[in-house]
């Protein structure tokens, strides 16, 4: 052996029992938690009436607040929610991206609604071109992940009503749930599809419908059997038992919407506790985002803060 390798051995060990000895003494690592990635959804600053607050402004908004990324409500974007996915939608989408970038915050979710629980397949193919749409618009605005609904029979038309009935509805006379569940199936898939080559993953919503209990939305997940599929848990929308339902889903969860209700709910309330929906996302292995969604009659400006504050609390328990 040459006086060069002796000596590089001779370090190298050397160097290894330094570093078991450091290592021995030590003192124990505790597993750490899961550090809460923060967003702050659009609609916390607009429930579908009134003047819509820029969604630039939210932005700025939702950096001062310490909010690491933005969910954006198609609905609030200055674009036309049904037209073209044109050359200006496209500039419109740049200069979102730049604005984004310089309050220092990530586009993370874009939240749209469809409904594919349609016998006419005209209206069902019309909801997957706004899907598909919708899909190349979170790929021109880098955003990974898009909120989707499954739709619902709509024989009960008034929302109002729907919420006394407790989002339970009759199947269209003439109809089987199955026959709802072979549309939407449909048609996601084939959305799911587009989602793949674009990059962006679907995220399913609890929400009214065939997805408004932890059995169907996971029949239409597990039935496409994608991972561009997954289940988006908004907290706020299974409001009987929601906890139990809330672990059904949490596994296949690719996305949080959290709810608060500061003022009294727009159209409920719900008094969630925070600390016990962490411990069941972390116990399913979550470590995306949760989207703070305040849907309190109070005003924006202190409600958004104490919805923060809230789920911070929760998820640092």
């Amino acid at each position: 052996m040459n006086r060069r390798a002796f000596l590089l051995g001779a370090t190298s060990g050397l160097s290894a029992v330094a570093l078991r000895a450091a290592e021995s003494k030590a003192p124990p690592v505790a597993a750490p938690r899961s550090q809460l990635k923060l967003a702050l959804s659009t609609y916390s600053y607009w429930h579908f009436r009134g003047e819509k607050m820029p969604v630039e402004q939210i932005m700025e908004k939702a950096s001062a607040l310490g909010v690491n990324g933005i969910d954006l409500l198609h609905r609030q974007m200055a674009i036309d929610e049904l037209g073209r996915l044109d050359a200006a939608t496209h500039v419109y989408c740049r200069n979102l991206k730049r604005h984004a970038l310089h309050c220092g915050v990530d586009l993370v979710c874009l939240s749209i609604l469809q409904d594919f629980v349609s016998p006419n397949p005209a209206e069902r193919h019309q909801w997957m071109a706004f899907t598909e749409k919708c899909i190349e618009i979170a790929y021109a605005l880098g955003i990974p992940c898009i909120r989707i609904s499954s739709g619902r029979w709509k024989t009960i038309p008034d929302f109002a009503a729907l919420m006394k009935a407790r989002g339970v509805e009759p199947v269209l006379p003439g109809y089987i749930e199955d026959d709802g569940f072979k549309w939407c199936i449909e048609c996601i898939q084939r959305c799911t599809d587009l989602a793949e080559e674009r990059g962006v993953v679907l995220a399913l919503e609890n929400h009214w419908g065939l997805s408004g209990t932890p059995e169907g939305q996971l029949r239409i997940i597990d039935a496409i059997n994608s991972p561009w599929l997954g289940a988006l848990m908004d907290t706020g929308n299974f409001m009987e038992n929601p906890y139990d339902k809330l672990t059904k889903i949490a596994a296949k969860t690719v996305f949080v919407q959290a709810k608060t209700y500061d003022g009294g709910g727009e159209f409920y309330t719900l008094d969630l506790d925070y600390a016990r929906i962490a411990k069941i996302l972390r116990d399913a292995g979550y470590t995306g985002y949760v989207s703070l969604e305040m849907e309190g009659k109070e005003d924006a400006e202190t409600a958004v803060p104490k919805g923060l504050a809230a789920i911070r609390a929760g998820f640092a328990a």
